[in-house]
């Protein structure tokens, strides 16, 4: 909250925040963190502001916001607020600061071959719903193989704990000998195209560790494929030729979509701003309670979780329609899955262009497109 706050304060040329809990006659302006008074969904009669430590040590007030025309709020977000405390016990908000986004990462030095790079973005599952056989997981290894992408960023789930199968214990073999012939297909099957591979777990693989934020696979590689294959954590920011990629497989449009309460005069859809939300509040996942189905360590939350940059292209896979979106200048992207029940979903291809250092930014992100598989 404070260092978001003090971004906000140097950004907008705040003087000083007030306390939540001591009136005063005039506007205020607050500092807090947007919760919900009720175990229900956030409304406008259940907000209630947490204020931060520093000016308000932690004490939280109800806010009456019908006097705000555009808004966008969800539990656990940051926000700074400006309006009237008379009481002590409400704020009436009349203004609601916007959040800043952090600046994007300047190259340093340039790349080796200024030619675009092809990426290829596939999420799991990687099989149907009524079957372990990978066949679409085989179809997919055909495509690099025919378009020989320069990187391919698979995310998980590999071994999804709602396959029926997984569900019911009809698999005969150990989910770990499963996820191991899994990798074993992709990165033989993909060594003749030579496409670097970028896997990122999910806390619907069943055989790994279901905390967020979740450590990289573990997965003994052969020699030859040690430079090739890199296993990362959920979430990560990874550097592709000065290009910054933000990664995540939890399914944050669906957690965030169930929760966000808006009322906006523009016309900017409900994706865009959720995407915008991730951004200017930093952070792979800012809501907070997180959602039912997540166990979230927050002691390595911080340091694993927070945006350390701007990412110039964000993957956001999601259960929720596939799509392409510039947002802030970032490049959005949910290819959606690679399965959805029992037919093929679809995965993603980008061209990106390594950024020359001390030119002026423009998107590196030159074509994009969603493909069924």
């Amino acid at each position: 909250i404070e260092e978001l706050g003090e971004a906000l304060k140097a950004h907008y040329k705040i003087d000083e925040f007030s306390s939540v809990m001591v009136p005063a006659q005039e506007p205020v302006t607050v500092l807090g963190q947007i919760a919900c008074d009720s175990n229900g969904k956030l409304n406008p009669q259940s907000i209630i502001l947490e204020g931060d430590r520093e000016h308000s040590s932690g004490g939280f007030i109800p806010v009456d916001i019908s006097e705000l025309k555009d808004y966008s709020l969800f539990p656990g977000q940051v926000v700074v607020m400006e309006g009237m405390n008379s009481t002590g016990k409400k704020l009436i908000a009349s203004k609601l600061y916007e959040g800043v986004p952090l600046p994007f990462q300047k190259p340093t030095e340039a790349a080796t071959d200024p030619e675009p790079r092809l990426v290829l973005v596939a999420c799991g599952p990687y099989t149907t719903s009524d079957s372990i056989t990978y066949e679409p997981m085989v179809d997919l290894i055909e495509t690099i193989n025919k378009d020989k992408p320069d990187v391919c960023i698979l995310l998980g789930p590999f071994i999804d704990s709602k396959h029926k199968q997984v569900e019911e214990g009809q698999l005969i073999m150990l989910y770990d000998e499963v996820f191991k012939r899994c990798l074993k297909t992709i990165i033989e099957g993909t060594r003749s195209a030579g496409s670097y591979l970028v896997v990122v777990p999910s806390l619907r693989d069943v055989h790994h560790v279901c905390i967020y934020p979740q450590p990289p696979f573990i997965y003994e590689l052969a020699k030859e494929d040690r430079q090739r294959v890199l296993f990362v954590s959920d979430p990560c920011t990874l550097e592709i030729d000065g290009v910054i990629f933000g990664l995540t497989s939890v399914d944050l449009l669906f957690h965030m979509g169930a929760e966000e309460m808006s009322r906006s005069s523009s016309l900017q859809d409900r994706f865009s701003r959720i995407l915008k939300h991730i951004l200017t509040q930093r952070s792979y996942y800012p809501l907070y309670p997180p959602s039912e189905d997540m166990m979230v360590d927050y002691e390595h939350f911080y340091p694993y979780a927070s945006l350390p940059v701007t990412p110039d292209l964000l993957i956001t896979p999601s259960d929720l329609k596939y799509f392409v979106k510039d947002v802030l200048g970032c490049v959005c992207i949910n290819p959606s899955r690679l399965t959805k029940g029992q037919v093929g979903g679809s995965y993603a291809q980008l061209w990106v262009q390594p950024q020359v250092p001390g030119a002026q930014r423009k998107s590196p992100c030159i074509a994009a497109q969603v493909i069924k598989i």
